[in-house]
């Protein structure tokens, strides 16, 4: 099976666990290899409804009606990853992940109600709800769940208990009264508001009237100024505006005074700058004749110095061509010498990295085949070790023989005693039984007296076959010696 493209509805979410992954994986859309598997899980919410029955600090038994929208949390990837572990492998209908959320719910209503008394669980519906959405969150968000709403219904009486059924009458009665109340004091207002409402039209309307008499005299002496004022300002308007004029007038004057006094100075400059470079020209034209005259004689006076010149230029630069030809040709000869070398020493190098690298591959082929050998010898020693039952002794007595080993020792030995004429000495020391059959048995007197026995022979077949005499402290050899046979 090759790879397979795999896409997630808005909302679901893709769970890839498999080769190349080391845990989870969670996207949108992906390429499944082979040895991942994909699965896919809904993260819309789903509503829980219940009616958990608790216990108030009074020992109040109650019912209290829930319904709560939970999914998954899609903006925390690490719950995402805890609720594909823990949730999505079941429906999130199911009566698994039903129970799971009815178990936390109840948990924590429970204890939330049995701290709190009736009274305040009544009064502080609000607060209350908050509670218990802040500790079933606090239990949910191990699972990857998050509480999108909670509604917490009225509390309802458990069959046998009309705790709130008594409350409710209660209430009624103190409506009641209190709406008897509110009817009568309601009549004494409307009594008493009828009478105040008249009078206080009348004052009123006097009011009225008096505020708009004041109101059009004020408004008939502000119209009488605001006309002399206007009529000042117009006036004031035209008198600027006359000054104005006249300060026109009087620039303009000055400024036409200024033009005329500038147009004559300018022609008397024009006048005098004519004159300047007339004068500047005409020292121009001498400083050129008496240049023309001196390139005349600087070029008569000059030539044959420069003939002479171009002549030997010419004559020291052909003497310096045939050097440098001459100096490039044995520069020449020597690249092409250093060149020779160079091919003859890289013939060398390469003839010797030829032999360098045949012997190396002699040397990688001989420990190949020595790392073989020592592989195939692993292996028939392993299968001899188990043909012999996992006896070291006997696998190293087969590989001697094998190997021959006892039959080049045996060949070695006679090898090194060949030609020499060894003494070969016997001795007894007498009947085992001598000394016992005397002493009736005594072992300790019979051992000492064999190894009495036994020194003499042995100290002759030393001083025979060595030449070395035993200490004086120990005696001296006589000639007479035990039977021997040699």
């Amino acid at each position: 099976m090759g790879f397979v493209y795999r896409i997630a509805s808005p909302s679901e979410y893709l769970a890839i666990t498999g080769y190349g992954i080391n845990d989870v994986k969670l996207a949108k859309k992906a390429w499944i290899a082979p040895g991942q598997r994909c699965t896919r899980f809904d993260m819309s919410p789903v509503n829980y409804t219940f009616e958990v029955q608790a216990m108030s600090a009074e020992k109040l038994p109650f019912i209290l009606p829930a319904v709560f929208t939970i999914g998954p949390r899609a903006d925390d990837e690490e719950c995402l990853l805890r609720y594909a572990k823990l949730i999505s492998p079941h429906d999130k209908l199911s009566h698994h992940v039903n129970e799971l959320v009815k178990g936390v719910i109840e948990g924590e209503t429970r204890v939330l109600a049995a701290s709190m008394t009736m009274e305040e669980i009544f009064r502080g519906t609000k607060s209350f709800k908050q509670a218990v959405f802040e500790n079933v969150q606090l239990e949910l968000n191990q699972f990857g769940l998050i509480i999108y709403n909670a509604n917490v219904k009225q509390l309802v009486d458990v069959p046998g208990h009309e705790y709130f059924s008594y409350l409710g009458q209660k209430t009624q009665q103190e409506a009641v009264n209190q709406a008897k109340v509110d009817v009568a004091e309601a009549r004494m207002k409307g009594e008493v508001g009828a009478k105040e409402r008249d009078g206080t039209t009348r004052q009123n309307a006097a009011k009225v009237d008096a505020e708009t008499k004041v109101y059009t005299v004020k408004r008939q002496g502000e119209g009488a100024k605001e006309e002399a004022r206007v009529k000042a300002e117009v006036k004031v308007f035209e008198n600027e505006r006359e000054a104005e004029v006249a300060a026109a007038n009087s620039e303009l004057a000055m400024k036409k005074a200024g033009w005329e006094q500038q147009a004559r100075v300018a022609e008397v400059e024009a006048a005098k700058a004519v004159a300047i470079r007339d004068a500047e020209l005409q020292v121009e034209v001498e400083r050129r004749n008496a240049a023309r005259q001196t390139e005349k004689l600087k070029a008569e006076h000059l030539s044959k110095a420069v003939v002479d010149y171009e002549m030997k230029v010419q004559q020291a630069n052909w003497e310096l061509y045939n050097r440098q030809k001459a100096a490039e040709a044995r520069l020449f000869e020597q690249e092409k010498e250093a060149e020779a070398r160079r091919a003859a020493a890289e013939a060398a190098f390469f003839a010797r990295q030829r032999e360098a690298e045949a012997e190396l591959y002699a040397k990688q082929k001989e420990a190949e085949g020595l790392a073989a050998m020592g592989q195939a010898q692993s292996a028939y020693l392993s299968a001899m070790l188990g043909a012999l039952g996992g006896s070291y002794v006997a696998l190293r007595d087969y590989l001697m023989i094998n190997s021959g080993v006892y039959q080049e020792m045996a060949r070695i030995n006679a090898d090194a005693i060949k030609g020499l004429e060894p003494k070969i000495s016997v001795w007894s020391s007498g009947a085992s039984g001598e000394v016992g059959d005397a002493s009736g048995g005594g072992g300790a007197m019979k051992e000492m007296a064999g190894v009495y026995k036994m020194l003499p022979p042995l100290l002759t077949t030393v001083h025979e076959q060595t030449g070395m005499l035993p200490p004086a402290w120990m005696g001296t050899l006589t000639t007479d010696r035990p039977s021997t046979s040699s």
